[in-house]
């Protein structure tokens, strides 16, 4: 069963999306996402002007990946093997997770939230802002085949609303 909301092929008879967390029971027959493509929702994620994601290995060390947020002045690290994205570190996992522990004794798979919730380049703003909000992220990744392209924040959704209105 496709999601209204963000399209992902659920299973069928799932009552929430897998994906986004959008509510499937409702319907025997997913509808139509409500259309945004005439306001500034509809927008595609390109218009955030995200640039390339901070990638990094699973095995690599706790304190090390912290060490490179710290020195690059991010605050969210996306972890792929070959290439393909399979989870995403951020300042949240260090502190809550990480906090208290000998970091170089651990790897950023330790840490990880692995498969994380993900966007489409397709996807519009609208669907970035309700899986911030369903599953109350700041960070969620933008792939291509599975292959992380891109980071969206709650940070660059704002600010393009702010530029968008102002």
């Amino acid at each position: 069963m496709l999601c209204p909301s963000c399209r992902h092929d659920n299973f069928e008879g799932d009552d929430t999306c897998s994906s986004c967390g959008a509510d499937l029971a409702a319907a025997d027959l997913a509808q139509p996402a409500v259309d945004f493509h005439d306001t500034i929702l509809g927008d595609h994620l390109d218009h955030l002007g995200v640039g390339s994601p901070k990638l990094v290995e699973p095995g690599l060390s706790a304190g090390e990946a912290i060490r490179q947020m710290h020195a690059e002045g991010s605050d969210c690290l996306l972890v792929t093997e070959g290439g393909q994205l399979v989870g995403i570190f951020t300042d949240r996992d260090a502190v809550v997770k990480a906090a208290g522990k000998r970091l170089d004794a651990f790897v950023v798979r330790d840490f990880m939230t692995p498969d994380p919730v993900v966007l489409r380049r397709e996807d519009t703003i609208a669907v970035a802002i309700h899986k911030m909000a369903v599953g109350e992220f700041r960070h969620i990744p933008i792939v291509d085949e599975g292959r992380p392209i891109g980071v969206v924040s709650a940070a660059d959704v704002f600010r393009h609303l702010v530029r968008s209105l102002g």
